[in-house]
């Protein structure tokens, strides 16, 4: 049996009898409820897979199928309703990413790494703050995406991994572990982090955000996505990127890479004239949301800016240009 052949009006038949009889459709049927996916039409939310089962029946000659003809799932049920242009929202919140934990674990430091009470204003705060984020797409947030109750589970993992809890820890994944540990390696950064995070949410800075960037895995691991959107958003300023490229034009009268030397113009010609990447030189983990100045701005070329940002330690343009010395010398 295939549900390919589902439509969209026998979906929406689907929908009606629901309503009509919303306390018995998934007994009748044989569905239980949904546990990931939902179907969302006018405001009301529908288990998706009984939907479409039950939507099998309301096709010429066929019969409504239970939940064991057929199976559910991001690939099946939720890529046919998407393509009959429902919307569907995932019911499990996703994943916690980088700069989601620095928040959860700067909470429990400040509280001496103890799990904080559910209803602590503290843990409803960062719930709120995380919500705002926008690195996660609305259509892969679940009911209870990052509310108090989630944040608390959150920060019990966190708290029981602690190398000084005593009893059993919680179920904690690999990145609660290793924030958890850059936190005690390096608790002064990680607070600025935290801050800095803070503070561009509650200046709108970061809620202006698209949730897609062009961003890469080495780079969200430098400082955690949403201080590396922010970085990024500030290098690729235009207006200040057109100013920092005058002023190096008036000075030097070139573009030529800051650590390597590597002049667009001189190499392609016209196609070239008056391009360079712009680098913001110090992280946002170590000055905060502040006012970029020209001269906390690099010009650097394609190459140079992309190893700068490579690993989990960004190195200046003066670090570089050392590397790139010495490795020029050993081979003279």
């Amino acid at each position: 049996m295939s549900i390919s052949d589902v439509t969209r009006d026998a979906i929406l038949q689907a929908i009606a009898e629901h309503d009509r009889n919303p306390e018995t459709f998934l007994q009748d049927h044989g569905f239980g409820p949904a546990r990931t996916y939902m179907l969302v039409h006018e405001g009301q939310e529908y288990d998706s897979k009984a939907i479409v089962g039950v939507a099998h029946g309301y096709l010429d000659g066929r019969d409504a199928l239970t939940a064991a003809d057929f199976s559910g799932g991001l690939e099946t049920v939720v890529k046919l309703l998407r393509d009959r242009e429902f919307e569907v929202r995932a019911q499990r919140s996703p994943a916690w990413l980088e700069a989601e934990l620095v928040l959860a674990c700067d909470l429990v430091a400040g509280n001496g790494w103890r799990v904080l009470r559910t209803h602590d204003p503290h843990v409803a705060e960062v719930s709120r703050l995380l919500q705002l984020l926008p690195l996660h797409p609305p259509e892969t947030r679940g009911m209870t995406f990052r509310n108090i109750n989630s944040v608390h589970r959150k920060i019990a993992d966190i708290a029981t991994q602690h190398p000084g809890y005593q009893g059993k820890p919680t179920r904690g994944g690999k990145l609660d572990r290793e924030i958890l540990k850059a936190f005690l390696d390096r608790p002064d950064e990680m607070h600025a982090q935290a801050d800095a995070i803070r503070a561009s949410i509650t200046s709108g800075t970061l809620t202006t955000l698209p949730a897609a960037f062009d961003l890469d895995e080495e780079e969200a691991i430098a400082e955690g996505r949403a201080l590396v959107l922010l970085h990024l958003r500030r290098e690729r300023n235009p207006k200040l990127r057109a100013k920092k490229l005058d002023q190096v034009l008036t000075a030097r009268g070139c573009l030529a890479c800051e650590v390597c030397g590597f002049d667009f113009e001189q190499t392609y010609g016209e196609r070239g004239a008056r391009y360079a990447e712009v680098h913001h030189v110090v992280p946002l983990h170590v000055t905060g949301p502040t006012t970029t100045r020209l001269a906390d701005l690099a010009v650097l070329c394609a190459n140079c800016h992309r190893v700068i940002h490579r690993g989990s330690q960004w190195l200046t343009p003066a670090e570089l240009r050392d590397l790139v010395e010495q490795r020029a010398g050993s081979q003279a």
